[in-house]
Formats: structure tokens, C-alpha cells, sequence
């Protein structure tokens, strides 16, 4: 911010409005008091004349009233009367003249050295108004001079008859000389008070602006983003009140600020640690910001993001503008997916709007939907398959019923093989409902694992000897399993089932002649449970499969052989409800080996002996 120059600034403002209001008020006393003060000295002058001039005129009167014969011999009127003229006007230094007429108009005296105007007639109409008795008088330029003129009436005495008139002129000079020294002192004194006033002003206008400067000097520095300047108070005025306001305003400011940058970190912490992507652009469609995340599920780098439109970036500049992604109200799915890799993003949009409904950007969130996708799928496919092994027997049982309701049942040799396998394809349709069931309570939230402590090597071995009693006598079974108690927290029947699922499909798949191998091996925290034949192994490439719902190597010789396909998928739920893994090696031509695992702790196994 620039300095302001000193003749628009605040302090100079201050002080010429100062000085000027302080002239103009003199100026309008002094106006005042000259004016009443010439009227005062005009009045007094004009009454001091007055009073010389009715003392002259009854001295006139006198003289003119006398009778010729008390005149001292040798003296006329003119005389007389000029003689009291030239010492009235001796002594009044104000008077330049004096002159007398009588009712004719006719100058019977003056106190000029000049006599000739003696006997002469007056036509000048203030005496002619002053002989009829009115007084007249006029201020004029005379000579140079400013003067008073007067005609006043000379008057009998104890009567109103006028027998003469004096004509006076009188410099106000004097007056007016007083009147200009007064003039200069007012000036003087207007000068002096100005400086004063100025000085005042300055000194004044400094208690003001000063802290006014000292809150502007603040209020850059807030602009700077320091907080730890504060404002002198130089008082308790309203100055001061306004400078512990900004002090407060300045504490407040502070406050906001570290809230809002707190509120800032936070926001920018929860994009920069959000698993989801968040992508904001300007009105231009411009991305200003973009969170680590979405950098990785779009596989850019920042260095190509800069001045890049949010549909270029996301591939759609083809399908939509700028303009409809403001009004899209519908996630986009964009499918990314390779041959090898599937990849499916979710995109929604969402606008930056501020007052009047103006739009300032874009937020876009991006959700990696490519498990969700593979979930949908998976359950389409579940329904397919649940749809597909229900169809199936049934369409058995509908052909063989059939036959037996159109006179099959009479045959001795067909009904008892058509209802045989009537039964077959129902029992096995009761294995597929109780697995799908079985698994359903296994997916719902209120599946509990009844857990109680066992003593695992009895309990395998129980397990082994059921099946090894009802086996094929040409498979073989060999056992690795630790003589001494291994105690582990299990639901006996859930690991039953797993155990039950696991061997029956080891029997199931084993050649005539083969071994079934069954081993546990004490790890650090674990028990590890396998079971290997000798069957005919599964595929590399379907070695992760099997433990998918209704996924079979040989659908073929799976369905021949009774299996739903939900077997290995029911123990995989069981054991990692137990919180053990289980996963499965093969080699093809020569059998599969299935591990799973179980949490063990032998401290516990020492409490039970």
C-alpha cells in the first residue's frame, strides 16, 4: 500500500477544515465588531457635533436677536457673527467650515479667511430644508476627504420660528484613522490567532490521526497475516474505545484464523487420507486440486495435471461437456478394465454454487467400484448357478415321473430304477437347499461360533475313525498326527462340517488304490490341519477357484458324483469364523493337498492338564 501524499491525508484535511472554521468565525466577529463599531463612533461623532453646533446656533441666535444699537460701534451682524464662526471653529480641529444664512438664503457668515461669499445667496436645498426647519445631513467625499455635511435650523428662542441656518462641515478623518488602527490590530490579532490556531490544529489533529496511522499500520500487517502487532490507546475517548475495538477485532481475527487454518488442515488431512479419490476444479473445468488417491486410481502425475479439464482427464471430453457434468445428477461408471485386470471407477459429480446460483466448480469423488462390480457379478452369477442346480434334478425327477404316470410304474425292472433315481436327484436336492441354507445363515449377522475348549488330537482322530469304517476298502488312510493333547477353542460341529467336507472330497476324487494322508503340524500360534490324496489334482489356473461358491474343475463328474459346489465353499466361512485360513496346493495326475489352520495357544493346554 502507497503513502498517502500529506495534502490528501487525513491530518492536513483535519487541520485546513480547523484553520478555515477559525477564520470564518473571525472573520464574521471581526465583520461584525468593525461595523458595530463604526455605527458607535459615526453615532458619537455625530452627537459631539451636535452638541458644538446647538451651542453655536443659540450663541448665533443671540447675536442675531440683538438690536443694532447694543452692537458696540462699528460692528455689524456679520462680523459678529463671522468672528464666533472662525472661534467655534478654532476650536474644533474636526470642523473644515462654518457658515450662516438668514431666511433669505442670504450667508451671513463663515469661518473661512475668504469673505467674499458674504452677501451672497445660498440655492443649495439642504439650506433651503433646513430653513424651514428640517435638519439635514449627508456623509460625502470632499476634497478628498471623507466628510460630514449638516444643515441644522437656528430657531427663536422659546419658539419654533427659524430665523437662520449653519451649514457645518466636518472631516471624519479622525474617525476613520481610528477605525483602520482597529482594522490592523483585528488583522493582527488574526494573523496571531491563526498561527496559534494552526499550531492547535497540528497538535489536535495529531491525537487523532496518530492512532488512525497506528490502526492503518495494523491493518496492513493483518493483511500480512501478523496477528502480534496490537494499537496504542492513548485514552479513554472514542479514539481509545476504537483502538481497543480494533485490539479485540485483531484478537478475534486471530481466532477465526487459527480456527479456519485448523479447519483448513483437517479438511486437507481428511482428502489427503480419504480412500476414496476427490478431484476439485475451478468454473473453468480446471483441476486445482486433487488428493493422492485419485491420482492413483486415474494412474497420472501431477506434473499433467496442470491447466487440464476435468473431462480430458477423465476420458469424456466425447460424451459430455463442462456444462452438462454442472447438471449431471447421475454417477458415471467408467470401465477401465484390461483383458487380465479388471478396473471400474464410479464417478460423481457435484457443484460449487454461491449466492444467486452461481456455479464455482466441480467437486468429483471417485469410488474404486471394481470389488462391488465383481461382488454383482458373482451374486448374478450365484443366482445363475442356484437356478441352474435346482432345474436340473428337477427336470429329472419331472422326465421320470412322467414316465412313471404314463405306465412306467407296471414295469417291475423300470419303476424301481426310475424311482431310485427320483429319490437320488431329491436327496440331492435337499444337500443343495441345506448348503445354500447353511450358507446363508453363515453370510447373516446373528451367526455365532459356539466355541468351547477341545482337545484337537482326540477330537481328529474321532473324525478320521468314522470315515475310515465306512470307506472303500482299496483307499488307504495315513496318519502324522502328535500323540500328546492339544487343547484349541473350536464349535465342534463347524469344524466337523469343514472336516466332513474336506475328506468326503478326498475320498470322492481318490482312484482305487490310493492314500489319503492326514497331518498336523504345531506352529507358533497355530495349528495346521492338511489333507492330501492321490485324485486326479486340479488345474493351476483353478487352484484359487475352488473355494467359490458353486465353482467346479469337473462339472461333469462333480454332478455324477452328487456335489453341489458348495462344499469347500462352506468350510472356507467356518474356518475363518474361527479366525484360521485354509487354501489349497495341487499338481494334476498326481492329488490335492488341502490346508487350513486354527488358532492355538499351548498355555491353555497347560491349564487343562
Amino acid at each position: 500500500m502507497n503513502k498517502v501524499n500529506f495534502f490528501r491525508s487525513l491530518h492536513f484535511k483535519f487541520v485546513l477544515i480547523y484553520v478555515l472554521l477559525i477564520l470564518i468565525a473571525m472573520q464574521v466577529m471581526g465583520v461584525y465588531f468593525v461595523r458595530e463599531l463604526e455605527k458607535s463612533f459615526n453615532e458619537n461623532f455625530e452627537q459631539s457635533l451636535r452638541q458644538r453646533i446647538n451651542i453655536l446656533a443659540y450663541s448665533i441666535e443671540q447675536e442675531m436677536m440683538k438690536d443694532e444699537k447694543e452692537r458696540p460701534e462699528g460692528q455689524s451682524l456679520q462680523s459678529e457673527i463671522s468672528s464666533i464662526l472662525k472661534d467655534s471653529h478654532a476650536g474644533a480641529g474636526e470642523i473644515d467650515e462654518l457658515r450662516v444664512v438668514d431666511t433669505n438664503q442670504i450667508f451671513i457668515g463663515t469661518s473661512d479667511s475668504d469673505q467674499d461669499i458674504i452677501g451672497k445667496k445660498s440655492t443649495a436645498v439642504m439650506i433651503q430644508r433646513a430653513l424651514i426647519g428640517q435638519e439635514y445631513k449627508n456623509f460625502y467625499i470632499h476634497k478628498g476627504h471623507r466628510v460630514l455635511i449638516m444643515a441644522v435650523p437656528i430657531t427663536k428662542d422659546f419658539s419654533d420660528e427659524t430665523i437662520g441656518a449653519i451649514y457645518v462641515v466636518a472631516s471624519m478623518e479622525e474617525v476613520f484613522s481610528q477605525m483602520s488602527t482597529i482594522n490592523k490590530i483585528l488583522a493582527t490579532g488574526t494573523v496571531i490567532s491563526l498561527i496559534i490556531t494552526a499550531a492547535l490544529g497540528i497538535f489536535l489533529a495529531r491525537t487523532i490521526t496518530s492512532p488512525m496511522s497506528d490502526m492503518r499500520k495494523q491493518a496492513i500487517e493483518l493483511a500480512k497475516g501478523n496477528f502480534s502487532r496490537k494499537v496504542n490507546v492513548y485514552g479513554d475517548d472514542e479514539i481509545g474505545q476504537l483502538a481497543e475495538t480494533f485490539n479485540n477485532l485483531t484478537e478475534k481475527l486471530e481466532e477465526a484464523q487459527g480456527m479456519t487454518e485448523g479447519e483448513r488442515r483437517k479438511l486437507a488431512s481428511v482428502i489427503a487420507h480419504m480412500t476414496d479419490g476427490v478431484i476439485a476444479t475451478n468454473r473453468n473445468g480446471e483441476v486445482i486440486l486433487i488428493n493422492n488417491p485419485a491420482v492413483t486410481m486415474l494412474n497420472v502425475s501431477r506434473e499433467t495435471l496442470k491447466n487440464i479439464k476435468i473431462t480430458e482427464l477423465l476420458g469424456i471430453e466425447e460424451e459430455y461437456t463442462l456444462e452438462g457434468l454442472f447438471d449431471e445428477q447421475e454417477d458415471l461408471i467408467l470401465d477401465f478394465s484390461t483383458e487380465e485386470v479388471p478396473y471400474i471407477l464410479k464417478v460423481s459429480f457435484t457443484a460449487i454454487q454461491r449466492e444467486r446460483g452461481r456455479i464455482d466448480g466441480l467437486i468429483i469423488v471417485i469410488y474404486d467400484v471394481t470389488e462391488q462390480e465383481k461382488i454383482d457379478q458373482e451374486r448374478r452369477e450365484f443366482v445363475a448357478n442356484v437356478s441352474h442346480e435346482l432345474r436340473t434334478p428337477l427336470t429329472t425327477m419331472r422326465s421320470y415321473l412322467e414316465a412313471l404316470e404314463e405306465g412306467a410304474w407296471e414295469d417291475r425292472e423300470l419303476a424301481p430304477q426310475f424311482l431310485k433315481v427320483t429319490q437320488n436327484e431329491t436327496e440331492r436336492m435337499i444337500r443343495l437347499v441345506n448348503d445354500l441354507l447353511r450358507l446363508s445363515k453363515m453370510d447373516s449377522k446373528d451367526y455365532n461360533v459356539k466355541k468351547r475348549s477341545v482337545n484337537f488330537t482326540d477330537f481328529f482322530n474321532t473324525v478320521i475313525d468314522r470315515f475310515e469304517m465306512t470307506k472303500s476298502e482299496h483307499i488307504t488312510f495315513f496318519r502324522r498326527i502328535p500323540t500328546e493333547d492339544l487343547y484349541v477353542d473350536i464349535d465342534t460341529d463347524k469344524i466337523t462340517q469343514v472336516l466332513d467336507n474336506i475328506i468326503s472330497n478326498a475320498i470322492k476324487y481318490s482312484p482305487e488304490g490310493g492314500q489319503i494322508h492326514f497331518q498336523v503340524d504345531i506352529l507358533t500360534d497355530e495349528l495346521q490341519i492338511r489333507v492330501r490324496d492321490q485324485g486326479v489334482g486340479i488345474p493351476k489356473e483353478s487352484i484359487y477357484k475352488i473355494f467359490d461358491r458353486f465353482y467346479r474343475v469337473d462339472k461333469a463328474r462333480t454332478r455324477r458324483l452328487g456335489g453341489t459346489g458348495l462344499g469347500l465353499a462352506i468350510a472356507k466361512e467356518m474356518v475363518t469364523a474361527h479366525g484360521g485360513d485354509i487354501w489349497a496346493e495341487s499338481k494334476e495326475g498326481k492329488g490335492t493337498t488341502i490346508f487350513f489352520t486354527l488358532p492355538y495357544n499351548p498355555e491353555q493346554e497347560d491349564e487343562w492338564k
